[in-house]
């Protein structure tokens, strides 16, 4: 379930209690949260994982991605939240797990990570950043 993305970061589509188990044994140190709460009515709120995170001694943070789209705040929220994982593994999730590889990849490009690496390893994990490449060139042009 949960999608490699690179060495520190998995991508997944939205997550139980019970994985938050498989989380801490491939040694996750953070979990992102990037659904809205009540999104719909079949998944586990942010509350739960939340609990579930900290009692397995895993850090959580929610950075919501809407349907609107990405910001720069959520860019440099996710940016934040990756260095404070230190060098433990990250994972990501949302509903399906493409708004939270589209936000690594719009992190990454910020970070200065080349668009077609960003791309490569985004799609190595099932996932197309082609709905965000425009936005992606930009931040590592400026980045």
């Amino acid at each position: 379930m949960f999608r490699k993305i690179d060495d520190k970061t998995y991508a997944s589509p939205q997550i139980t209690v019970a994985d938050v188990a498989e989380a801490k044994a491939l040694g996750v140190g953070l979990i992102v949260n990037n659904r809205p709460e009540g999104e719909s009515d079949d998944q586990t709120s942010g509350a739960e994982i939340e609990a579930a995170a900290l009692a397995a001694g895993i850090a959580y943070v929610a950075i919501p991605v809407s349907h609107a789209g990405f910001s720069l705040p959520q860019v440099e929220a996710l940016e934040r939240a990756l260095a404070s994982a230190g060098d433990a593994p990250v994972l990501a999730y949302c509903r399906s797990g493409t708004r939270s590889t589209l936000l690594w990849a719009l992190t990454q490009a910020k970070l200065g990570m080349a668009p077609d690496e960003i791309a490569a390893r985004a799609a190595g994990a099932g996932y197309d950043i082609g709905p965000i490449r425009a936005q992606v060139d930009m931040l590592a042009a400026n980045g």
